[in-house]
């Protein structure tokens, strides 16, 4: 069905001359993305249409619809959210957002951050005008910036630094407590000199069924995501795994679901 359609809409001429695009490096937000890229990926409420989606995304790709869904590889995290928002849902929304909002810690001594940002620009957060909403999905991404100094680069400059306090006051060593400081001191120094490193995770979030999905299956970044998301909207984004989504979707009886705790796997290998 979606095939069909696609093969009667593309452009022909696009189709017989341009070659097949370059895979992508995964995990990477692709530059000139546009947040109306991802009314593709809402194909994926429509379960029959997945796989079939999944066979043409080179299709998109040659229209120059880049997204980072169609990487080489994707992982996903789907949530159930628990609870419902109170008042105005949009503007509920876009004050979360603004409030939770990435900052920018280049130059500072701060060593990580987490935040909300913009689907379409990561690096240049801007929720004005409900960009973020589409229907009754929401769009937008978080990002974490953080800064990582090797262990050499700090033991160089804290014997550095020793040395020339040593020299200074005239001591022969320093106390475990005084070595401390100076390494902390050291740290904070780097931590002022080098840029952080961001990483970007996307989401898609169908509030009115309440489901979302997070582009991403890191145990940190699901983590941090957790955290920030029910800070940021007072609700509980529960993790679906087989269990969990028996356990609240799959609308089993009060018999069934007193005996689901006590089930075990299945080994699918001997």
């Amino acid at each position: 069905m979606l095939m069909n359609y696609l093969l009667k809409t593309a452009p022909v001429a696009q189709w017989i001359e341009r070659q097949p695009p370059e895979l992508k490096a995964a995990g990477s937000n692709p530059a000139g993305r546009t947040i109306y890229n991802i009314i593709d990926i809402l194909i994926l409420l429509d379960y029959d249409l997945y796989y079939e989606v999944l066979r043409s995304f080179k299709i998109f790709d040659l229209w120059g619809l880049e997204m980072g869904f169609f990487s080489t590889t994707v992982s996903i995290a789907r949530y159930k959210i628990d609870g419902n928002f109170k008042g105005q849902i949009l503007e509920t929304v876009a004050k979360a957002l603004q409030q939770n909002m990435i900052s920018d810690i280049d130059g500072q001594t701060i060593e990580k951050t987490v935040g909300w940002t913009s689907f379409e620009n990561p690096f240049k957060p801007d929720f004005s005008g409900f960009s973020f909403s589409i229907g009754t999905y929401l769009i937008f991404s978080m990002r974490i910036d953080k800064k990582s100094i090797p262990s050499k680069v700090i033991k160089k400059h804290t014997t550095i630094e020793m040395a020339k306090l040593l020299a200074v006051s005239g001591k022969k060593y320093f106390s475990t407590d005084e070595k401390k400081t100076i390494k902390e001191r050291v740290i904070n120094v780097l931590c002022g000199r080098i840029p952080a490193t961001p990483n970007v995770y996307d989401i898609l979030w169908n509030y009115e069924d309440g489901f979302l999905w997070f582009f991403s299956n890191l145990k940190a970044a699901n983590e941090e995501f957790e955290t920030l998301f029910a800070k940021s909207f007072n609700l509980m984004p529960l993790r679906l795994f087989p269990y969990t989504m028996a356990d609240l979707t799959a609308g089993l009886t009060n018999l069934n679901r007193d005996i689901l705790p006590k089930l075990s796997s299945t080994k699918f290998t001997t």
